[in-house]
């Protein structure tokens, strides 16, 4: 399989995901900021000019970070990454939907990329603050699911490595100050040694 990714993206989660299962895999770079998602060679792999995107054995691309991740844990379920519960899976996928849906795209991005927004200059740092709200207050939320557990779901899962992305902007990226439970999950992830392969393959350490 092949991992098309950008350093940082929330592509990170899912090559976190293929290291947690010891998949082989080959990676594909992708420079955002020199604009290669959109050009021909990329459209052609994602015509969505975004990551991630799994290549399969078979050259079948699959685009979608919640896609990806439900379809690697159900693939290989032995790595035991989503639970066995329909309940449970189900509430991954909640708290996945959540993150990648709401915390990503309506707040992360406010931040980042103010403009897709509003087209007014005037208005970016009202946006911008916005976005850092949405933003803090998605944290909060996942603070509240977390608990007291070291997991989301109690067992590490696919829904672990979405609020690991998230948590990697906030921290590593200084956006917003992350919860003292999530700040906690954030350095166990880091201590994985999954995640610290998937991040020195993507020179983040």
């Amino acid at each position: 399989m092949k991992l098309y990714y950008a350093p940082g993206a929330c592509s990170l989660g899912i090559h976190v995901i293929l290291e947690e299962i010891g998949v082989p895999h080959t990676g594909q770079l992708v420079n955002l900021r020199e604009g290669m998602q959109y050009q021909p060679a990329f459209k052609a792999v994602n015509p969505k000019s975004k990551v991630p995107v799994l290549e399969l054995d078979d050259g079948t691309a699959l685009t979608e970070w919640i896609a990806i991740a439900g379809y690697l844990a159900a693939m290989f379920p032995e790595a035991g990454l989503e639970p066995a519960d329909r309940l449970e899976r189900a509430r991954a996928m909640s708290y996945i939907s959540y993150i990648n849906g709401t915390m990503h795209t309506q707040g992360f991005t406010r931040i980042f990329r103010p403009e897709r927004f509003s087209p007014n200059p005037e208005e970016k740092e009202a946006v911008r603050a916005e976005g850092r709200r949405i933003f803090s207050e998605g944290f909060d939320l996942m603070e509240q699911a977390l608990g007291e557990r070291e997991w989301l779901l109690g067992s590490y899962s696919i829904a672990d490595a979405a609020l690991f992305y998230v948590s990697f902007w906030a921290e590593g990226r200084n956006t917003v100050p992350l919860p003292p439970g999530i700040a906690a999950h954030y350095a166990r992830m880091k201590a994985r040694p999954a995640v610290v392969r998937a991040m020195t393959q993507e020179g983040l350490i």
